[in-house]
């Protein structure tokens, strides 16, 4: 498979459940080298990940992203935001992504000709991970769909795991095995979004 066969075939697969198709081993190391290889600038290495599997990724959706939305959502609204809850709650676990904001914050002091755009490069380095670890997942046949209940979720999920204060929550990547493929998609054709000059 190449790259860009590995770059076709991810996509944002809703239907998973608990049976990976590798081993929890296999999809942990992805998850690491994929992080550690990824790029950002000035190498500052901000982005990091809390890895949640079995209880602890229960936890997150049926408890803590459940309770959350409940205190937000009408209840006689709230049945489609429930399904979706039990969806991800079905996967076999959840990466959360952070940004260490005191690494961007001494970043900043350290090249502070380039002070304002380092909130710019750490949102392109989050991007970057995020796509690698879900592509590098997406390779071995592992289905995976980001989110984004962030802020919202931000002070749960930093006193049920201890997160550092300094890490700011920036994604949720849930993975596991596709029990069903996602539907056809419709994408502009290259010439559309591309403009090329020699």
């Amino acid at each position: 498979m190449t790259y860009q066969d590995i770059i076709n075939k991810r996509r944002s697969v809703y239907a998973l459940n608990h049976q990976l198709p590798v081993s929890e081993d296999e999809v942990l190391t992805r998850i690491k080298d994929a992080l550690v290889a990824s790029p950002s600038a000035f190498n500052m290495q901000s982005a990091h990940a809390l890895i949640l599997l079995g209880e602890q990724h229960k936890t997150l959706w049926n408890d803590i992203v459940t309770k959350t939305l409940q205190a937000i959502v009408p209840a006689e609204n709230f049945e489609p935001t429930q399904q979706k809850m039990n969806m991800f709650a079905a996967a076999y676990g959840t990466v959360l992504f952070f940004e260490d904001d005191e690494v961007v914050s001494n970043m900043k002091e350290q090249f502070a000709t380039y002070a304002d755009a380092f909130d710019t490069f750490a949102a392109h380095g989050q991007g970057i991970a995020h796509v690698n670890v879900w592509n590098s997942l997406a390779e071995v046949g592992v289905g995976a769909n980001l989110q984004h209940y962030n802020p919202i979720i931000d002070d749960a999920v930093r006193e049920r795991w201890s997160v550092p204060a300094n890490w700011q929550l920036k994604a949720q990547l849930v993975f596991g095995g596709i029990e069903g493929a996602p539907g056809t998609q419709e994408r502009m054709s290259a010439d559309e979004r591309i403009r090329i000059e020699r």
